[in-house]
């Protein structure tokens, strides 16, 4: 997900400054990738992790190091260096979450942030755009779901002509122990309802962006949602639950569980891996890359 936060803020809230956690991660030269078998493809998601590597240039070679091919949610300046480390960008942001299209206030907006941003993706290869229902603000959902419906079709048919897929994200509404843990509010708080505005909408280029700790959270069920979705998937992501952390043994999700599911229904996309690092983010991300290489 896409969230406009200074960085400080962001560190305070993750509770990063001042508890040592920022530093490089030295991993030897010759160490061998994690994900070796090449079923899923890994991607992490740069907010996340940033905030653990001295700069971007290293985040990539941890990603290569990882055995990632991608590094997401990054801004197109970042673009160069993913390519340089034979990196791609899985997704790209766009506006953030607490905007969307379910507020004719906010149309303008997004349609103008989200059309630059397939432009540049076009331009880098880049195949798809992330998108919001945005903040309820006292809409119902079905006042937010008929606003939604016009006000991306705009920008959907951008995104037809220039081949690119916006993948809508539903998120948790559930946690409001953390800014970037649930997010309470937010209109498109269910996948059947997500699901239900990607088919109003009809178009092939709108896909939804499958969370699976936001699934688990608002529904749990998850391997028999991606079953039924498996055509509406375009992007996945991860996160343990509860607390959104690594993806070890004392949170609750089966991980190689749900990427066998993946594989069983033909998904061949990206999975990005979204947690907030507890502890010593290099351990934390072999642990959950090797969990989702089955």
């Amino acid at each position: 997900m896409t969230l406009r936060v200074p960085r400080r803020q962001w560190l305070q809230a993750a509770g990063l400054l001042g508890a040592g956690m920022i530093s490089s991660q030295v991993q030897a030269d010759d160490e061998k990738p994690v994900a070796t078998k090449g079923r899923i493809q890994q991607s992490l998601v740069h907010w996340c992790y940033a905030p653990h590597w001295k700069s971007f240039d290293e985040l990539c070679q941890a990603a290569v190091r990882l055995g990632c091919k991608s590094i997401e949610l990054c801004d197109p300046e970042h673009w160069p260096t993913l390519k340089k480390h034979g990196l791609t960008c899985a997704i790209a942001g766009s506006h953030g979450f607490p905007k969307g299209f379910n507020n004719p206030g906010e149309w303008e907006e997004c349609t103008r942030v989200l059309k630059q941003r397939i432009d540049q993706c076009v331009d880098f290869g880049v195949k798809r755009v992330i998108t919001f229902t945005g903040m309820s603000h006292g809409l119902s959902k079905e006042e937010g779901a008929e606003n939604f419906v016009k006000g991306i079709k705009e920008a959907v048919g951008h995104a037809e002509k220039q081949k690119v897929d916006l993948c809508l994200e539903m998120l948790n509404t559930r946690d409001d122990s953390h800014p970037m843990k649930g997010h309470p509010g937010y209109q498109g708080d269910d996948m059947e309802y997500c699901i239900g505005l990607i088919d109003k909408v009809g178009s092939p280029r709108l896909k939804v962006l499958f969370d699976i700790y936001h699934v688990q959270i608002m529904h749990g069920d998850v391997i028999r949602r991606i079953r039924q979705h498996k055509e509406h998937i375009g992007h996945i992501h991860t996160a343990g639950n509860p607390g959104r952390g690594e993806l070890d043994p004392m949170q609750e999700i089966n991980y190689p569980a749900c990427m066998h599911a993946l594989l069983d229904v033909g998904y061949d996309g990206y999975v990005g891996q979204e947690f907030i690092p507890t502890r010593d983010a290099w351990t934390g991300l072999k642990e959950a890359v090797s969990q989702c290489d089955v």
